[in-house]
């Protein structure tokens, strides 16, 4: 074992403790809420992580990319949804990738559709339903939506799953009582359109997800799955939006101070956008680039030290404090972090008990 001193930065740091309390705690809101989850893996992109998730009762999983399908097929998860409009040009991968597991594809067009029929591969098929976020997906009170999912249930080749939906726009939200109304939305727009399609001798199952949508949703009848991926870790949107507290924050940057200019109010710290991102998070801005914690146990943030601007290696930081000094830094956006390191420092208090590996890919 280490101790967090002796570690190199940038690092990224994954609480061991709080992770485990964030799994158990999603898995039991989904059971409350009468549910199946298929967490998103596309947070964590770590198969210690999705091990995790899978003890804790999650039935099959979500990805965002083939890569991410792939690895984790490799390492035998075998019900996987690539819960991302169908890229045509990948469109061989995935029949590969299918022969060997059970591979969910999205789709929001006739484009697609046809592209799959045309493949001969008994592929199984989500309709991606837009609920209010406008970034993809078929308008569910569009009668084409209707004719389209007509036509894909009445395909000799392909297996209907459902309906899939995914309420971002809850991310930009810091009400509570409408962020419930986005979840709301996001579940009617799915389980009304699957009652229509009931009523047609169509059935088929409804699936949501987005962390700040599952921390408020009072009901998701007729769903029958959710897949938050973010409530892993958090960040610091999460604790903007008061979906969680910074002590339910998973992982952090440990980054070190390496210019304090004699005369100026800043410091410059070794984490920069490739270490944290450029998320501004939900309130454009106004939490900086990131905030630095002044006491990690008990979750408490410095007011006067946030990360102000990125560059491509330097974080500069709103406070001076010396060379040499060390700061955890809490990302806005831990996916984006996640993404920008090829492993976890995994750590129980102050020391690092594993290392886990980051499997980036396209």
């Amino acid at each position: 074992m280490t101790d967090l001193d002796a570690l190199p930065t940038p690092v990224l740091l994954l609480d061991l403790e709080r992770l485990e309390r964030n799994l158990a705690r999603m898995a039991e809101r989904c059971r409350t809420l009468g549910v199946t989850l298929r967490p998103h893996l596309k947070t964590h992109k770590c198969v210690e992580v999705a091990e995790r998730q899978r003890a804790h009762g999650a039935r099959g999983v979500t990805v965002a990319t083939l890569h991410e399908a792939r690895v984790f097929a490799d390492h035998g998860f075998d019900d996987i949804t690539w819960a991302f409009p169908l890229v045509l040009s990948r469109l061989d991968e995935a029949r590969e990738l299918a022969s060997r597991v059970t591979l969910r594809v999205t789709i929001d067009s006739t484009a697609a559709l046809d592209a799959l029929e045309r493949t001969g591969h008994p592929l199984h098929v989500w309709l991606k339903i837009d609920c209010g976020y406008h970034r993809a997906g078929l308008d569910p009170a569009d009668p084409a939506t209707l004719d389209l999912a007509r036509r894909l249930a009445a395909s000799p080749r392909l297996r209907f799953d459902g309906l899939l939906t995914h309420s971002g726009h809850a991310y930009h939200e810091p009400d509570p009582a409408a962020r419930r109304g986005i979840a709301d939305a996001e579940r009617r727009a799915v389980a009304e359109l699957r009652e229509r399609l009931a009523a047609e001798g169509i059935h088929v199952r409804a699936s949501v997800g987005s962390t700040p949508a599952m921390a408020v949703v009072e009901s998701l009848a007729g769903v029958q799955e959710a897949r938050p991926g973010n409530y892993v870790f958090h960040d610091g949107t999460q604790v903007a939006l008061g979906t969680c507290a910074a002590t339910d924050c998973a992982v952090t940057v440990l980054a070190s101070v390496v210019s304090a200019p004699a005369g100026r109010t800043h410091c410059v710290t070794d984490a920069g956008a490739l270490a944290l991102s450029k998320d501004v998070g939900p309130s454009g801005g106004g939490t900086g680039m990131g905030q630095v914690y002044d006491d990690y146990a008990a979750g408490t943030l410095r007011a006067s030290a946030r990360l102000t601007a990125l560059s491509q290696e330097h974080g500069m930081l709103s406070s001076r404090l010396p060379v040499g000094h060390r700061v955890r830094i809490l990302p806005n956006h831990a996916c984006l972090t996640v993404a920008c390191f090829d492993e976890y420092a995994v750590v129980r208090g102050d020391r690092v008990v594993e290392r886990w590996r980051i499997w980036r890919g396209r």
